[in-house]
Protein backbone atom coordinates (compact mmCIF):
# COMPACT_ATOMS: atom_id res chain seq x y z
CA UNK A 1 0.00 0.00 0.00
CA UNK A 2 1.53 3.24 -1.16
CA UNK A 3 1.80 5.77 1.55
CA UNK A 4 0.57 8.66 -0.27
CA UNK A 5 -3.27 9.56 -0.77
CA UNK A 6 -2.37 11.30 -3.88
CA UNK A 7 0.64 11.56 -6.38
CA UNK A 8 0.30 13.68 -9.44
CA UNK A 9 3.09 13.33 -11.59
CA UNK A 10 4.83 14.83 -14.51
CA UNK A 11 1.61 17.17 -14.42
CA UNK A 12 1.83 19.30 -17.72
CA UNK A 13 -1.17 21.99 -19.12
CA UNK A 14 -1.28 24.51 -21.91
CA UNK A 15 -3.83 26.46 -22.89
CA UNK A 16 -2.93 28.22 -26.59
CA UNK A 17 0.63 29.67 -26.40
CA UNK A 18 0.66 30.22 -22.67
CA UNK A 19 2.09 26.88 -20.58
CA UNK A 20 0.30 27.07 -17.01
CA UNK A 21 1.59 23.41 -15.79
CA UNK A 22 4.80 22.39 -16.36
CA UNK A 23 6.28 18.83 -15.22
CA UNK A 24 4.43 19.63 -12.09
CA UNK A 25 4.46 16.44 -9.30
CA UNK A 26 3.08 16.71 -6.17
CA UNK A 27 3.42 14.36 -3.43
CA UNK A 28 0.44 14.45 -0.72
CA UNK A 29 0.17 11.32 2.28
CA UNK A 30 -2.40 9.85 3.66
CA UNK A 31 -4.22 11.76 6.61
CA UNK A 32 -2.00 14.77 6.48
CA UNK A 33 -2.73 18.69 6.05
CA UNK A 34 -1.00 19.62 3.30
CA UNK A 35 -0.10 22.98 2.06
CA UNK A 36 -0.33 24.14 -1.80
CA UNK A 37 0.89 27.42 -2.44
CA UNK A 38 2.53 30.19 -4.74
CA UNK A 39 2.55 33.50 -6.09
CA UNK A 40 -0.99 33.93 -7.92
CA UNK A 41 -0.28 32.44 -11.47
CA UNK A 42 1.57 29.62 -10.17
CA UNK A 43 -0.34 26.98 -11.08
CA UNK A 44 -2.33 25.95 -7.68
CA UNK A 45 -5.56 26.19 -9.11
CA UNK A 46 -4.85 25.00 -12.48
CA UNK A 47 -3.20 21.64 -10.85
CA UNK A 48 -6.72 21.14 -8.58
CA UNK A 49 -8.65 21.36 -11.77
CA UNK A 50 -6.76 19.11 -13.46
CA UNK A 51 -7.00 16.88 -10.59
CA UNK A 52 -11.19 17.23 -9.89
CA UNK A 53 -11.79 16.51 -13.69
CA UNK A 54 -12.19 19.93 -15.23
CA UNK A 55 -8.93 20.16 -17.22
CA UNK A 56 -7.65 17.55 -19.31
CA UNK A 57 -3.82 17.38 -18.52
CA UNK A 58 -2.08 17.44 -21.81
CA UNK A 59 1.01 15.14 -19.89
CA UNK A 60 1.31 13.29 -16.90
CA UNK A 61 -0.28 10.48 -14.40
CA UNK A 62 -2.31 10.97 -10.93
CA UNK A 63 -2.27 8.33 -8.82
CA UNK A 64 -5.00 8.08 -5.87
CA UNK A 65 -3.70 5.30 -2.99
CA UNK A 66 -0.81 4.16 -5.28
CA UNK A 67 -3.59 3.47 -8.13
CA UNK A 68 -3.31 5.17 -11.61
CA UNK A 69 -6.29 6.83 -12.33
CA UNK A 70 -7.87 9.09 -15.17
CA UNK A 71 -10.22 11.47 -14.22
CA UNK A 72 -12.85 12.54 -16.55
CA UNK A 73 -14.96 15.07 -15.18
CA UNK A 74 -15.66 16.43 -11.71
CA UNK A 75 -18.25 13.95 -10.94
CA UNK A 76 -15.73 11.47 -11.54
CA UNK A 77 -13.21 13.24 -8.99
CA UNK A 78 -16.40 12.89 -6.52
CA UNK A 79 -16.78 9.10 -7.21
CA UNK A 80 -12.47 8.75 -6.44
CA UNK A 81 -12.83 10.09 -3.38
CA UNK A 82 -11.71 13.73 -4.12
CA UNK A 83 -14.00 16.85 -3.82
CA UNK A 84 -13.02 20.57 -3.53
CA UNK A 85 -14.03 23.42 -1.93
CA UNK A 86 -13.22 26.43 -4.20
CA UNK A 87 -13.23 30.02 -3.20
CA UNK A 88 -16.64 30.79 -4.36
CA UNK A 89 -18.96 27.83 -2.66
CA UNK A 90 -20.97 25.74 -5.03
CA UNK A 91 -24.01 25.92 -2.81
CA UNK A 92 -27.85 27.18 -4.08
CA UNK A 93 -28.76 30.27 -2.10
CA UNK A 94 -32.48 29.83 -2.25
CA UNK A 95 -32.07 25.75 -1.30
CA UNK A 96 -31.40 24.82 2.68
CA UNK A 97 -28.47 22.90 4.26
CA UNK A 98 -30.19 19.66 4.11
CA UNK A 99 -31.00 20.26 0.35
CA UNK A 100 -27.40 21.43 -0.67
CA UNK A 101 -26.55 18.53 0.80
CA UNK A 102 -28.73 16.20 -1.02
CA UNK A 103 -27.57 17.58 -4.41
CA UNK A 104 -27.29 14.75 -6.73
CA UNK A 105 -28.10 11.83 -3.71
CA UNK A 106 -31.70 12.44 -3.94
CA UNK A 107 -32.03 8.84 -5.16
CA UNK A 108 -31.07 5.51 -3.76
CA UNK A 109 -30.28 2.55 -5.33
CA UNK A 110 -33.72 1.63 -5.59
CA UNK A 111 -36.58 4.60 -5.29
CA UNK A 112 -36.20 8.50 -4.25
CA UNK A 113 -34.59 9.33 -0.50
CA UNK A 114 -37.76 10.13 1.77
CA UNK A 115 -37.51 13.68 3.64
CA UNK A 116 -37.15 11.45 6.78
CA UNK A 117 -33.68 9.67 5.01
CA UNK A 118 -32.22 12.73 3.95
CA UNK A 119 -32.42 15.13 7.22
CA UNK A 120 -31.06 11.73 8.74
CA UNK A 121 -28.57 11.29 5.99
CA UNK A 122 -27.71 15.15 5.68
CA UNK A 123 -28.17 16.15 9.49
CA UNK A 124 -25.29 13.59 9.97
CA UNK A 125 -22.41 15.53 7.82
CA UNK A 126 -24.50 18.73 9.32
CA UNK A 127 -23.82 17.88 12.56
CA UNK A 128 -20.04 16.75 11.96
CA UNK A 129 -18.97 19.94 10.32
CA UNK A 130 -21.21 22.77 12.15
CA UNK A 131 -20.67 21.27 15.71
CA UNK A 132 -24.15 22.47 16.44
CA UNK A 133 -23.02 26.17 15.14
CA UNK A 134 -25.49 26.51 12.16
CA UNK A 135 -28.97 28.34 13.53
CA UNK A 136 -31.09 25.61 11.08
CA UNK A 137 -30.71 22.89 8.39
CA UNK A 138 -34.27 24.05 7.13
CA UNK A 139 -33.57 27.58 6.49
CA UNK A 140 -31.31 29.06 3.12
CA UNK A 141 -28.19 29.06 3.20
CA UNK A 142 -28.11 32.77 1.33
CA UNK A 143 -29.18 33.62 5.56
CA UNK A 144 -26.55 31.81 6.45
CA UNK A 145 -22.93 33.67 7.05
CA UNK A 146 -19.88 32.76 5.19
CA UNK A 147 -18.46 30.64 7.80
CA UNK A 148 -21.47 28.30 8.16
CA UNK A 149 -22.14 28.74 4.60
CA UNK A 150 -18.27 26.86 4.30
CA UNK A 151 -19.76 24.20 7.15
CA UNK A 152 -22.70 23.04 4.50
CA UNK A 153 -19.71 22.95 1.48
CA UNK A 154 -17.78 20.82 3.82
CA UNK A 155 -20.49 19.00 4.72
CA UNK A 156 -21.29 18.51 1.43
CA UNK A 157 -18.35 16.94 0.24
CA UNK A 158 -18.61 14.27 3.42
CA UNK A 159 -21.20 12.88 2.23
CA UNK A 160 -19.49 11.92 -1.38
CA UNK A 161 -17.65 10.08 0.99
CA UNK A 162 -14.41 11.95 0.49
CA UNK A 163 -11.05 10.71 1.50
CA UNK A 164 -9.16 13.88 -0.02
CA UNK A 165 -10.59 17.48 0.48
CA UNK A 166 -8.60 20.54 -1.48
CA UNK A 167 -9.92 23.72 0.21
CA UNK A 168 -8.95 26.82 -2.11
CA UNK A 169 -8.48 29.98 0.17
CA UNK A 170 -11.00 28.95 3.00
CA UNK A 171 -10.12 32.00 5.08
CA UNK A 172 -10.50 34.79 2.85
CA UNK A 173 -14.24 36.28 4.41
CA UNK A 174 -14.00 35.05 7.55
CA UNK A 175 -13.02 36.97 10.87
CA UNK A 176 -10.88 35.47 13.18
CA UNK A 177 -13.25 33.15 15.25
CA UNK A 178 -14.55 31.97 12.48
CA UNK A 179 -10.94 30.85 11.23
CA UNK A 180 -10.34 28.98 14.48
CA UNK A 181 -13.42 27.41 14.29
CA UNK A 182 -12.42 26.19 10.64
CA UNK A 183 -9.01 25.31 12.15
CA UNK A 184 -10.86 22.92 14.56
CA UNK A 185 -12.73 21.41 11.74
CA UNK A 186 -9.71 20.81 9.81
CA UNK A 187 -7.64 18.76 12.47
CA UNK A 188 -10.68 17.32 13.14
CA UNK A 189 -11.05 15.97 9.24
CA UNK A 190 -7.12 14.69 9.89
CA UNK A 191 -8.30 13.05 13.25
CA UNK A 192 -10.37 11.00 11.35
CA UNK A 193 -7.99 9.94 8.62
CA UNK A 194 -9.23 12.21 5.68
CA UNK A 195 -6.35 14.24 3.60
CA UNK A 196 -6.62 17.46 3.60
CA UNK A 197 -4.80 19.54 1.03
CA UNK A 198 -5.19 23.44 1.54
CA UNK A 199 -4.44 26.34 -0.54
CA UNK A 200 -3.68 29.84 1.46
CA UNK A 201 -2.11 32.75 0.45
CA UNK A 202 -2.06 33.73 4.17
CA UNK A 203 1.57 31.77 5.28
CA UNK A 204 0.88 32.28 9.21
CA UNK A 205 -2.05 30.13 8.76
CA UNK A 206 -0.07 27.51 7.05
CA UNK A 207 2.69 27.11 9.91
CA UNK A 208 -0.24 27.25 12.61
CA UNK A 209 -2.09 24.27 10.85
CA UNK A 210 -0.43 22.63 8.15
CA UNK A 211 2.15 19.21 7.96
CA UNK A 212 3.76 19.50 4.99
CA UNK A 213 3.84 22.22 1.66
CA UNK A 214 4.91 21.91 -1.55
CA UNK A 215 5.57 25.14 -3.21
CA UNK A 216 4.62 25.94 -7.26
CA UNK A 217 6.51 28.83 -8.98
CA UNK A 218 5.59 29.91 -12.51
CA UNK A 219 3.99 27.10 -13.53
CA UNK A 220 6.66 24.35 -11.80
CA UNK A 221 7.41 22.73 -8.84
CA UNK A 222 9.80 24.47 -6.79
CA UNK A 223 9.78 22.42 -3.45
CA UNK A 224 8.45 20.77 -0.68
CA UNK A 225 8.90 20.44 2.71
CA UNK A 226 7.93 19.88 6.51
CA UNK A 227 6.50 22.72 7.73
CA UNK A 228 8.34 22.14 11.78
CA UNK A 229 11.75 22.02 9.68
CA UNK A 230 10.92 25.50 7.73
CA UNK A 231 10.64 29.16 8.41
CA UNK A 232 8.34 32.16 6.58
CA UNK A 233 11.63 33.81 5.04
CA UNK A 234 12.56 30.79 3.36
CA UNK A 235 9.17 29.59 2.24
CA UNK A 236 9.10 33.64 0.47
CA UNK A 237 12.11 33.03 -1.30
CA UNK A 238 10.87 29.47 -2.78
CA UNK A 239 7.83 31.35 -3.55
CA UNK A 240 9.23 34.26 -5.57
CA UNK A 241 12.83 33.10 -6.30
CA UNK A 242 14.19 36.04 -4.74
CA UNK A 243 14.52 36.98 -0.91
CA UNK A 244 12.00 39.67 -0.05
CA UNK A 245 13.86 41.75 2.61
CA UNK A 246 11.29 43.24 3.68
CA UNK A 247 7.85 42.93 3.84
CA UNK A 248 7.42 46.69 2.74
CA UNK A 249 8.74 49.14 0.79
CA UNK A 250 10.65 51.77 2.37
CA UNK A 251 7.56 54.95 1.84
CA UNK A 252 8.60 58.34 0.23
CA UNK A 253 5.91 60.36 2.97
CA UNK A 254 4.81 63.22 1.15
CA UNK A 255 4.00 66.41 3.36
CA UNK A 256 1.61 68.67 2.08
CA UNK A 257 -1.06 70.69 3.87
CA UNK A 258 -3.18 71.25 0.91
CA UNK A 259 -7.01 68.90 1.88
CA UNK A 260 -8.44 67.26 -1.14
CA UNK A 261 -11.16 65.78 0.49
CA UNK A 262 -12.95 66.77 4.10
CA UNK A 263 -15.38 65.03 5.33
CA UNK A 264 -17.65 66.23 7.96
CA UNK A 265 -20.33 64.57 10.75
CA UNK A 266 -21.72 62.12 7.86
CA UNK A 267 -23.92 60.66 9.18
CA UNK A 268 -26.22 57.21 7.27
CA UNK A 269 -27.67 53.84 8.91
CA UNK A 270 -24.67 52.19 9.03
CA UNK A 271 -22.15 55.02 10.83
CA UNK A 272 -22.85 58.32 12.46
CA UNK A 273 -20.75 61.48 12.61
CA UNK A 274 -17.90 60.47 10.90
CA UNK A 275 -15.06 63.59 10.45
CA UNK A 276 -11.43 63.81 8.89
CA UNK A 277 -9.26 65.35 6.20
CA UNK A 278 -7.51 63.47 3.51
CA UNK A 279 -4.07 65.30 2.32
CA UNK A 280 -2.71 65.69 -1.12
CA UNK A 281 -0.35 62.62 -1.67
CA UNK A 282 -1.27 60.47 1.72
CA UNK A 283 -2.05 57.06 2.70
CA UNK A 284 -4.74 57.56 5.23
CA UNK A 285 -5.51 54.56 6.76
CA UNK A 286 -8.98 52.86 7.90
CA UNK A 287 -9.01 50.20 10.65
CA UNK A 288 -11.56 48.43 12.53
CA UNK A 289 -12.83 44.96 12.89
CA UNK A 290 -15.59 43.21 10.23
CA UNK A 291 -18.72 45.71 10.11
CA UNK A 292 -17.47 48.44 11.75
CA UNK A 293 -18.67 50.67 9.16
CA UNK A 294 -15.18 51.56 6.91
CA UNK A 295 -16.12 50.31 3.81
CA UNK A 296 -20.38 52.23 4.03
CA UNK A 297 -18.61 55.49 5.12
CA UNK A 298 -16.78 55.60 1.31
CA UNK A 299 -19.68 54.02 -0.90
CA UNK A 300 -21.42 56.89 0.68
CA UNK A 301 -18.72 59.40 -0.30
CA UNK A 302 -18.48 57.89 -3.72
CA UNK A 303 -22.06 58.12 -4.59
CA UNK A 304 -23.26 53.93 -3.85
CA UNK A 305 -25.10 54.50 -0.92
CA UNK A 306 -27.13 57.02 0.35
CA UNK A 307 -26.35 59.32 3.55
CA UNK A 308 -28.27 61.17 6.16
CA UNK A 309 -26.71 64.31 6.74
CA UNK A 310 -23.31 65.99 6.66
CA UNK A 311 -20.90 67.36 4.64
CA UNK A 312 -18.19 66.39 1.96
CA UNK A 313 -15.64 68.71 0.20
CA UNK A 314 -13.69 67.66 -2.53
CA UNK A 315 -10.39 70.27 -3.31
CA UNK A 316 -12.33 72.72 -0.88
CA UNK A 317 -15.55 72.79 -3.00
CA UNK A 318 -18.61 71.45 -1.43
CA UNK A 319 -20.16 68.74 -3.33
CA UNK A 320 -23.67 66.23 -2.74
CA UNK A 321 -22.38 62.75 -4.51
CA UNK A 322 -25.74 60.77 -5.54
CA UNK A 323 -24.26 58.10 -8.25
CA UNK A 324 -20.74 56.79 -9.14
CA UNK A 325 -20.35 58.30 -12.08
CA UNK A 326 -20.57 61.30 -10.52
CA UNK A 327 -17.91 60.88 -8.00
CA UNK A 328 -15.36 59.62 -11.29
CA UNK A 329 -15.88 63.35 -12.63
CA UNK A 330 -14.94 64.58 -8.89
CA UNK A 331 -11.14 62.76 -9.80
CA UNK A 332 -12.23 59.87 -7.32
CA UNK A 333 -11.72 55.80 -8.06
CA UNK A 334 -12.49 52.99 -5.78
CA UNK A 335 -11.14 49.95 -6.05
CA UNK A 336 -13.89 47.87 -4.14
CA UNK A 337 -13.25 44.75 -1.71
CA UNK A 338 -15.14 42.47 -4.10
CA UNK A 339 -13.34 42.83 -7.16
CA UNK A 340 -14.86 39.80 -8.87
CA UNK A 341 -18.78 41.38 -8.56
CA UNK A 342 -18.06 44.65 -8.71
CA UNK A 343 -14.66 45.66 -9.68
CA UNK A 344 -13.82 43.85 -13.32
CA UNK A 345 -16.30 42.65 -15.98
CA UNK A 346 -15.53 39.21 -15.50
CA UNK A 347 -16.63 38.09 -19.10
CA UNK A 348 -14.78 40.60 -21.19
CA UNK A 349 -11.38 41.08 -22.00
CA UNK A 350 -8.43 43.46 -19.81
CA UNK A 351 -9.01 45.99 -22.78
CA UNK A 352 -12.53 46.49 -21.88
CA UNK A 353 -11.87 46.63 -18.06
CA UNK A 354 -9.18 49.06 -18.04
CA UNK A 355 -11.01 51.63 -20.52
CA UNK A 356 -14.33 51.19 -18.75
CA UNK A 357 -14.19 54.58 -16.63
CA UNK A 358 -11.60 56.27 -18.92
CA UNK A 359 -13.98 56.04 -22.28
CA UNK A 360 -14.37 59.70 -22.07
CA UNK A 361 -10.75 60.13 -22.77
CA UNK A 362 -10.38 58.39 -26.18
CA UNK A 363 -14.25 59.40 -27.23
CA UNK A 364 -15.16 61.87 -29.65
CA UNK A 365 -18.42 63.02 -30.39
CA UNK A 366 -19.91 59.72 -28.57
CA UNK A 367 -17.38 57.48 -30.38
CA UNK A 368 -14.46 55.51 -28.95
CA UNK A 369 -11.32 55.78 -30.73
CA UNK A 370 -10.35 52.17 -30.81
CA UNK A 371 -6.52 52.81 -31.70
CA UNK A 372 -6.33 55.59 -29.03
CA UNK A 373 -8.35 53.34 -26.52
CA UNK A 374 -5.73 50.80 -27.30
CA UNK A 375 -2.89 52.59 -26.77
CA UNK A 376 -3.76 53.76 -23.42
CA UNK A 377 -5.12 50.04 -22.09
CA UNK A 378 -1.64 48.89 -23.17
CA UNK A 379 0.55 51.62 -21.50
CA UNK A 380 -1.18 50.86 -18.45
CA UNK A 381 -1.05 46.88 -19.14
CA UNK A 382 2.54 47.25 -19.40
CA UNK A 383 2.88 49.55 -16.66
CA UNK A 384 1.12 46.59 -14.41
CA UNK A 385 3.18 44.28 -15.76
CA UNK A 386 -0.40 42.22 -15.62
CA UNK A 387 0.82 38.54 -16.62
CA UNK A 388 -1.48 37.76 -19.70
CA UNK A 389 -0.59 36.83 -23.24
CA UNK A 390 -1.94 40.28 -24.31
CA UNK A 391 -4.92 42.76 -23.36
CA UNK A 392 -7.37 40.71 -25.07
CA UNK A 393 -7.32 37.84 -22.20
CA UNK A 394 -10.86 37.59 -20.62
CA UNK A 395 -10.79 38.73 -17.18
CA UNK A 396 -12.37 35.75 -15.58
CA UNK A 397 -8.92 33.47 -16.20
CA UNK A 398 -6.66 35.87 -14.76
CA UNK A 399 -5.26 35.01 -11.53
CA UNK A 400 -6.39 37.12 -8.60
CA UNK A 401 -3.29 39.13 -8.46
CA UNK A 402 -3.55 40.27 -12.05
CA UNK A 403 -6.99 41.04 -11.81
CA UNK A 404 -6.37 43.14 -9.20
CA UNK A 405 -4.15 44.46 -11.29
CA UNK A 406 -6.76 45.35 -14.08
CA UNK A 407 -8.65 47.12 -11.32
CA UNK A 408 -5.73 48.85 -10.77
CA UNK A 409 -5.09 50.10 -13.88
CA UNK A 410 -8.55 51.13 -14.53
CA UNK A 411 -7.90 53.66 -11.74
CA UNK A 412 -5.35 54.42 -13.31
CA UNK A 413 -6.49 55.09 -16.72
CA UNK A 414 -8.78 57.45 -15.61
CA UNK A 415 -6.65 59.72 -13.88
CA UNK A 416 -8.27 60.04 -10.71
CA UNK A 417 -6.87 62.18 -7.76
CA UNK A 418 -8.59 60.36 -4.95
CA UNK A 419 -8.39 56.56 -5.03
CA UNK A 420 -10.12 54.12 -2.33
CA UNK A 421 -8.74 50.86 -2.16
CA UNK A 422 -10.78 48.19 -0.05
CA UNK A 423 -8.80 45.31 0.85
CA UNK A 424 -6.72 45.72 -1.69
CA UNK A 425 -4.41 42.96 -1.20
CA UNK A 426 -6.79 40.56 0.11
CA UNK A 427 -6.64 36.50 -1.62
CA UNK A 428 -3.18 37.58 -3.69
CA UNK A 429 0.09 36.76 -2.05
CA UNK A 430 2.87 38.09 -0.68
CA UNK A 431 4.62 39.21 -3.72
CA UNK A 432 1.99 40.43 -5.96
CA UNK A 433 1.14 42.37 -2.49
CA UNK A 434 4.76 43.87 -2.52
CA UNK A 435 3.88 44.84 -6.38
CA UNK A 436 0.63 46.75 -4.83
CA UNK A 437 2.57 48.88 -2.11
CA UNK A 438 5.09 50.35 -4.72
CA UNK A 439 2.18 50.85 -7.14
CA UNK A 440 0.65 53.02 -4.14
CA UNK A 441 3.78 54.65 -3.03
CA UNK A 442 4.41 55.98 -6.59
CA UNK A 443 0.84 56.72 -6.96
CA UNK A 444 0.93 59.23 -3.68
CA UNK A 445 4.51 60.22 -5.28
CA UNK A 446 2.49 61.90 -7.94
CA UNK A 447 -0.12 63.64 -6.19
CA UNK A 448 -2.64 61.00 -5.44
CA UNK A 449 -4.15 60.95 -2.15
CA UNK A 450 -5.12 57.14 -1.23
CA UNK A 451 -7.74 55.95 1.73
CA UNK A 452 -6.46 52.38 2.28
CA UNK A 453 -8.94 49.94 4.14
CA UNK A 454 -7.56 46.93 5.85
CA UNK A 455 -7.85 44.49 8.22
CA UNK A 456 -4.28 43.16 8.71
CA UNK A 457 -3.03 45.64 11.10
CA UNK A 458 1.25 45.31 9.52
CA UNK A 459 -0.44 46.17 6.53
CA UNK A 460 -1.98 49.61 7.77
CA UNK A 461 1.44 50.38 9.91
CA UNK A 462 3.41 49.43 7.03
CA UNK A 463 2.49 52.03 4.67
CA UNK A 464 -0.46 54.23 5.91
CA UNK A 465 0.93 57.39 6.88
CA UNK A 466 -2.18 58.14 9.39
CA UNK A 467 -4.81 55.31 10.63
CA UNK A 468 -8.63 56.41 11.23
CA UNK A 469 -10.14 53.16 13.35
CA UNK A 470 -13.65 52.87 13.36
CA UNK A 471 -15.92 50.61 16.36
CA UNK A 472 -19.45 49.79 15.46
CA UNK A 473 -19.99 52.97 12.75
CA UNK A 474 -18.23 55.41 14.57
CA UNK A 475 -15.01 56.91 14.58
CA UNK A 476 -13.19 56.01 17.88
CA UNK A 477 -9.56 57.82 17.22
CA UNK A 478 -6.46 58.49 14.87
CA UNK A 479 -3.35 57.29 14.96
CA UNK A 480 0.04 59.34 13.79
CA UNK A 481 3.43 57.45 12.04
CA UNK A 482 4.91 57.39 15.98
CA UNK A 483 1.81 56.02 17.80
CA UNK A 484 1.43 53.22 15.40
CA UNK A 485 0.80 49.58 17.38
CA UNK A 486 -1.25 46.57 17.15
CA UNK A 487 -1.95 46.89 20.62
CA UNK A 488 -3.86 50.53 20.07
CA UNK A 489 -5.54 49.65 16.51
CA UNK A 490 -7.37 46.71 18.64
CA UNK A 491 -7.73 48.96 21.93
CA UNK A 492 -9.70 51.99 19.29
CA UNK A 493 -11.50 48.21 17.22
CA UNK A 494 -12.75 47.63 19.97
CA UNK A 495 -14.27 50.39 21.04
CA UNK A 496 -11.93 51.75 24.25
CA UNK A 497 -10.30 55.22 24.85
CA UNK A 498 -6.30 54.96 24.21
CA UNK A 499 -4.58 56.82 27.69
Amino acid sequence: MSEYALEMLGVTKTFSKVTALDNVDLHVKKGEIHALIGENGAGKSTLMKVLSGVYKPDAGTVKINGEVVTVKNPRDAIDKGVSIIYQELSLVPELNAIKNVMLGQEKNKCSIISTKEENEFAGKYLDYASRGTLPSYKIPVKRLSVAQQQMVDIAKSLSYNSKIIVMDEPTDSLTTGEIDRLFEIVRKLKEDGITVIYISHRLEELFALCDRVTVLRDGKYITDANIADIDKDWLISKMIGRDLKDTFPPRHRMESDETVLEVENLTAERFQDVSFKLKKGEILGFGGLVGAGRTEVLRAIFGADRYKSGTIKVFGQEVRITQPNQAVKYGFGFATEDRKTQGLFLNQDIQDNIAAAALNKVSKGGFVDSSKEKVMVQKYFDELQVVAPDINKICKFLSGGNQQKVVLAKWLASECKILFLDEPTRGIDVGAKYEIYLLMDKLVQSGVSIILISSEMPELMGVADRVMVMHEGSLTGELNVDEFSEENIMKLASGEKLE
